[in-house]
């Protein structure tokens, strides 16, 4: 039995990236598989009717490249993601040399896969007319990109709503502004005297205290001390939070610019940390080290911000 206190998603993280990955491989082994059914079946209405090998050559090439280059795409949908109403023209314009991209590595993967196995035959492939033959795979191509692109977006977008996204609760309101000081009447100065104004110092920035959670059509608090440590996760930052992961929309500089200096500090390029929760550092060669939280978990910490760790647990 699974521990009851863990939601659903938490229970499905372990088992993530393996059923993912499996899913992929049982779906292109499928669509694989029909399309040289149905491919043998069309083949055989033609005049000159092809081998059996020949055609299951081109359809399992072709999906075995597609199955190799979805990473790529997952990485892909990750970059571009989310949509941005303002940059729309630069979103579509990213989207289609992605494609093209795609295109040509997916053509020249099947037409080296096809050649060597063409060579074991005793065979030789000729990709006859390659211009007018990539223009007409582009155009299956883009439909195959759009689709992969658009399930891998609606897989993530369906996860960040089981995982759950937190906001800022504490965020100041629009339009209050710093009440204006009662000036105090100076003293009279003799004629011709200028005296010094010292200037205001800047007011100090806005610390967001708690965060709003949404989960499940359930709404609940996190206070920010009680952040153990973070993660970039693309356009979003992983708050992790008692055992629990929630996911914020922002970048991991921006964030961190809001949250206390004297608690957080960024130890890795892609992680900070909650100072009051490390509860062990250790050494690892090259000047890198690995901490160990209380929660139970790790966090790496690169030679590159050491320095700032050593002056964040000094200060504290």
């Amino acid at each position: 039995m699974g521990d009851p206190r863990k939601n659903l998603y938490e229970r499905y993280a372990p088992f993530r990236r393996p059923l993912e990955v499996a899913f992929w491989i049982v779906l292109m082994t499928l669509q694989a598989a029909f399309s040289t059914m149905v491919a043998i079946m069309d083949v055989r209405t033609r005049a000159v009717p092809r081998p059996n090998w020949e055609v299951a050559t081109w359809e399992v090439s072709s999906h075995l490249v597609l199955l190799l280059l979805v990473p790529a795409l997952a990485a892909v949908e990750r970059r571009l993601s989310p949509l941005a109403r303002a940059h729309l023209l630069r979103f579509l314009a990213w989207h289609l040399v992605a494609s093209v991209v795609f295109s040509v590595v997916h053509v020249a993967g099947m037409f080296g896969l096809r050649s060597m196995v063409y060579a074991m035959a005793g065979e030789r492939y000729d990709f006859w007319n390659w211009a007018s033959q990539w223009s007409y795979e582009y155009l299956k191509d883009v439909r195959v990109y759009a689709s992969i692109v658009f399930g891998i977006w609606a897989y993530r977008l369906f996860l960040l709503r089981l995982q759950g996204e937190a906001r800022v609760l504490d965020a100041p309101e629009e339009g209050v502004t710093a009440p204006v000081p009662v000036p105090i009447p100076a003293l009279a100065e003799p004629e011709g005297f200028e005296p010094s104004v010292p200037d205001a110092p800047p007011p100090p920035p806005a610390r967001p205290e708690r965060f709003l959670v949404r989960k499940l059509r359930r709404e609940f608090l996190i206070a920010a001390t009680d952040i153990d440590w973070l993660q970039a996760e693309g356009n979003y930052v992983g708050l992790h939070v008692n055992g629990h992961d929630y996911l914020l929309r922002s970048t991991l500089t921006d964030f961190l610019a809001q949250l206390d200096p004297a608690l957080f500090v960024r130890v890795h390029r892609s992680h900070a940390v909650n100072l009051g929760r490390i509860k062990e550092i250790e050494p690892l060669d090259g000047g890198d080290a690995r901490l160990h939280m209380h929660d139970g978990t790790t966090v790496p910490c690169s030679r590159r911000y050491r320095d700032a760790l050593r002056t964040g647990i000094g200060a504290a």
